[in-house]
């Protein structure tokens, strides 16, 4: 079963299961954004909504997911105040102009993709010099031997989420982006909140 399938399956009960769970990480991840009025900012893997309670009211956010089951469960999650432009797209190869984002956000979305370096390569191309990358992931660090996320890692990398990904590895196909922070935010550091700017 493919991501797509998979996540249209998962998308009902998805919200039961990672809610309550993330909320204090995309909180705390989404208040570092300080948009400027009519400042674009990208919301990339955007799944069921659930960062919207947390987004700055004064931008404008394209949210793009793959799956149209979890982007319809965004739409109902929506104020009628709320400038949030849903589309369905691969955040693999991201349907958008160079440098036309002032902010990109990925939120639990480098960890579940078969390719994520291409993912970050591809927020690095759309978000503008200056601009910055949020991120929000469980990752394994360089040489972290992890025996049993390695083995979780082979059942479940097909059907929801990988447990395998070390960020650094990532980070080398990005070369544009800047670490400005990094701080670990959940199960000992497996969570990661991670901050990156790009060189202007």
């Amino acid at each position: 079963m493919g991501l797509k399938q998979s996540y249209t399956v998962l998308a009902p009960v998805y919200d039961a299961i990672v809610s309550n769970a993330t909320a204090p990480m995309r909180r705390d991840s989404l208040r570092t954004l300080t948009p400027a009025d009519d400042d674009r900012i990208l919301l990339a893997g955007f799944g069921t909504g659930l960062d919207i309670p947390y987004l700055p009211v004064n931008a404008d956010y394209f949210a793009m997911d793959l799956t149209a089951a979890m982007l319809a469960r965004a739409r109902h999650r929506l104020g009628p105040e709320q400038r949030v432009f849903l589309h369905r797209a691969n955040v693999m190869h991201m349907p958008y102009a160079d440098a036309s984002f002032d902010s990109v956000v990925l939120h639990l979305i480098l960890a579940v993709v078969s390719e994520p370096h291409q993912v970050l390569a591809e927020a690095a191309r759309v978000v503008k010099p200056g601009g910055r990358v949020l991120v929000l992931d469980k990752f394994i660090r360089p040489g972290q031997r992890a025996p049993v996320r390695r083995l979780l890692n082979l059942l479940i990398r097909h059907v929801a989420t990988r447990t395998d990904v070390v960020f650094e590895h990532l980070l080398a196909h990005a070369p544009a982006l800047d670490v400005i922070s990094d701080e670990p935010c959940l199960a000992g550091g497996w969570f990661r909140r991670i901050q990156l700017q790009k060189k202007t």
